[in-house]
């Protein structure tokens, strides 16, 4: 059956070697319809970010970009403003019929730490060609932290499909229909549009804004750090706030989302003549994200917002993306917040999980 393949899939790949790995699979690697991928133990310092291309390996590619390598066996700092690639732990051969596509896991997105994955012979990043073999490189650039890493770390993912299972806008419709996709109103144009939210109940804290001078974010650390050491909060009264241009934010959706167990979700930029920003989009939304019977009723999805050439008012209820739903090939034998490690199922407004939660 044609549709984004489940975690039992994946599981079925790697015995066939399908997918293989340098090091045993760990723990809650394998999400409901996605893979996490692992840094290995080199990052190479580029003078640029590159794409492999027609016919080039990526191992070409750093022979003329490569400025120097760094171990990082016993963990290294990935510098704020410049751009590293890091082999992977996972190599893939697929077959004929399979395609792929990665991104940033969502506590990589939350701290602005830009991580894209490449291919041999790779002419777009995050989109991996039917029947690939070869090896997978993360290209890593933070962009408001520096970042302390280790290998072993996983700051991306990769989803598996057999065939397209795009949900079109009719489709979808239907489906809001038979089970609410979000709380109120369907905003339904190639996906499902999605707002932001600036009225928060109870409270004029609408949002965070990088600062732009900190220190290193180790992350293994969870929980450990002070959100006011790295954040500005962002308050307002009026539901708008004025976006800096170069500044990063982290904002919250005005619904909250839901992901049938049969389905997955990638979000994706809205329109690009709304206004000189752009939503963070490099986000899957996993089976069971704010499903009820798996513990995340009302969860809001996340915004990470960065505006472009000029200061922008952005006002509550604008619509900022959209999510693209898919069928899955099967049912997940496991979802999201189910049983399995999930930090944002119910979610609200919320930093990454490396940041103690206010008092």
């Amino acid at each position: 059956m044609t549709g984004v393949l489940p975690s039992q899939t994946i599981e079925t790949m790697l015995a066939r070697a399908e997918i293989t790995l340098d090091a045993p699979l760990i723990e809650g690697q394998i999400q409901p319809a996605s893979l996490d991928l692992r840094l290995g133990t080199v990052a190479y310092r580029v003078r640029a970010s590159f794409l492999a291309g027609q016919g080039r390996t990526v191992s070409e590619r750093l022979d003329e970009f490569e400025m120097h390598r760094i171990d990082l066996s016993d963990g290294a700092v990935l510098e704020k403003g410049c751009v590293y690639v890091v082999p992977l732990m996972e190599s893939l051969d697929l077959p004929a019929n399979i395609t792929a596509v990665a991104n940033a896991k969502s506590s990589t997105g939350r701290l602005d730490l830009l991580t894209r994955t490449i291919t041999d012979g790779g002419e777009e990043f995050d989109r991996i060609r039917p029947g690939y073999t070869g090896p997978l490189y993360a290209e890593i650039c933070p962009r408001s932290f520096s970042v302390l890493a280790r290998p072993g770390m996983r700051l991306n993912q990769i989803r598996f499909r057999d065939g397209q299972s795009v949900l079109d806008d009719d489709t979808l419709a239907a489906l809001h229909a038979d089970t609410p996709l979000v709380d109120g109103e369907a905003v339904i144009e190639d996906g499902l549009g999605f707002s932001v939210d600036l009225r928060l109940p109870g409270t004029d804290l609408v949002g965070y804004r990088a600062k732009p001078h900190t220190g290193v974010i180790d992350l293994d650390r969870i929980g450990a750090y002070d959100p006011s050491d790295y954040w500005e909060e962002v308050r307002s009264d009026k539901g708008r706030i004025i976006l800096d241009p170069g500044a990063f934010y982290i904002l919250v959706s005005r619904e909250a989302v839901h992901i049938p167990p049969e389905y997955a979700a990638e979000m994706a930029p809205y329109l690009a003549m709304v206004g000189e920003f752009r939503v963070h989009y490099a986000g899957f939304f996993d089976p069971g994200f704010g499903h009820a019977e798996a513990g995340g009723a009302g969860s809001r999805g996340v915004l990470e917002v960065r505006c472009h050439e000029a200061p922008f008012v952005l006002e509550h209820g604008q619509v900022v993306g959209r999510l693209v739903y898919e069928r899955m090939a099967s049912l997940p034998e496991q979802l999201y917040g189910a049983g399995i490690a999930s930090n944002y199922q119910g979610q609200g407004l919320k930093l990454s999980k490396h940041f103690r939660s206010p008092a």
